[in-house]
């Protein structure tokens, strides 16, 4: 690229990020002018999170920390990074409740919501893009797949911020936010289930192969994924010597769907992700992890800009900062420690976190029930 090619990127660049920082400042001005006047907000008060008086002073050095945890499982299964930013946003970082102060009628409830979402998907976007750099290396990444998804992803991605910004109250957002989770963790309960495991057999003789390689210490990227054929029908791929196919189609209205039900949750989709490429594509997980990635990192830079440009959501820069450092660091050690962990064993790791996380967030949201940290 030239350098007056360069300099044109760079400007456009400079030009949106000023339109939107207008656009976040005036959004977040009229909820705290109209939160002073409600008194729920003291004027005088030290500013904190997104500068408002009297919000959480957040320490970015914990936000550091548990990005690390969120890098690294979202780069070992291929999901919960943006629930696991969620939990952190939420609840460590005490967002969730500052914002349900509020209450349902006060502007700032839903600007603060709308923030954490899109600050969930910073964190998920940027381990996605470093977590399918690093499979892509190793041969983990079944290219065709993941591209499928992301063409279905981005309209689901800009159709629902669009639709649902500034609509959606915190108390909804975190019932809903347990709901999915929890339904996707006994789903893949069921999908441990002998009855299940019978049908995933390529799925099971390339993990065994791949097991074993890791084992004598021959494993190559050379032995990993290799397309030999594709159609707009069918694509066809080897990895370890087992082959496997489906029909390019499919992934496209599924990246669809779960673009939009991850969109409007605020997290990546990874936990969507997972089930439809062991189900519905048969992969073992270690191809999952990595092709879940390259369609989550496309879905969230579509997401975040909707959300940022469309609808003028504020995010606290100095908290992203120190947050993707963390996930920097995560990203990197999870693809190079989950092929010594079996492949039952992350599909387990993924069950006991769906059904924690989902249970915890559904009786909070819905029933106002906390009895989990």
């Amino acid at each position: 690229m030239s350098k007056r090619s360069i300099t044109i990127v760079l400007a456009a660049l400079a030009a949106v990020l000023l339109l939107q920082e207008s656009a976040m400042a005036g959004r977040l001005a009229d909820a705290i002018a109209e939160a002073t006047a409600a008194g729920k907000i003291d004027p005088t008060a030290a500013k904190g999170y997104l500068g408002i008086p009297g919000s959480p002073d957040l320490n970015i050095v914990y936000g550091l920390l548990w990005a690390v945890w969120v890098g690294w499982i979202f780069s070992t299964v291929g999901a919960f990074g943006g629930i696991m930013a969620g939990v952190g946003h939420i609840t460590i970082y005490g967002l969730g409740d500052y914002a349900k102060g509020f209450g349902k009628s006060l502007k700032m409830n839903k600007v603060v919501t709308d923030s954490i979402r899109v600050s969930n998907q910073w964190l998920v976007g940027c381990s996605a893009g470093l977590s399918s750099y690093n499979y892509w290396k190793m041969g983990r990444l079944v290219a065709p797949l993941g591209i499928a998804l992301a063409i279905g992803s981005v309209v689901g991605s800009w159709l629902v911020p669009a639709l649902t910004a500034g609509k959606v109250n915190l108390k909804e957002y975190i019932g809903y936010f347990g709901l999915f989770v929890l339904f996707l963790g006994c789903y893949l309960f069921y999908d441990t289930t002998p009855a299940a495991q019978r049908s995933k057999k390529a799925a099971k003789e390339a993990a065994k192969a791949f097991e074993a390689s890791v084992a004598s210490g021959e494993e190559s990227a050379e032995m990993g994924v290799k397309v030999t054929s594709f159609t707009m029908t069918k694509c066809t791929f080897t990895f370890y010597g087992v082959e496997f196919s489906f029909n390019p189609l499919i992934p496209v209205v599924g990246g669809f769907v779960i673009a939009a039900l991850a969109s409007f949750l605020g997290v990546g989709g990874g936990f969507l992700l997972v089930p439809f490429l062991t189900a519905v594509a048969g992969l073992p997980m270690y191809l999952v992890a990595g092709t879940s990635a390259a369609a989550v990192f496309i879905g969230m830079v579509n997401s975040i800009a909707s959300y940022m440009l469309l609808r003028g959501t504020p995010v606290e820069w100095s908290l992203i900062g120190a947050e993707l450092v963390g996930i920097v660091i995560g990203s990197f050690i999870g693809p190079r420690t989950s092929k010594y962990i079996p492949d039952v064993w992350l599909k387990r790791l993924f069950i006991v976190l769906a059904v924690y996380v989902g249970m915890r967030y559904t009786l909070k949201g819905f029933f106002g029930i906390s009895i989990w940290p």
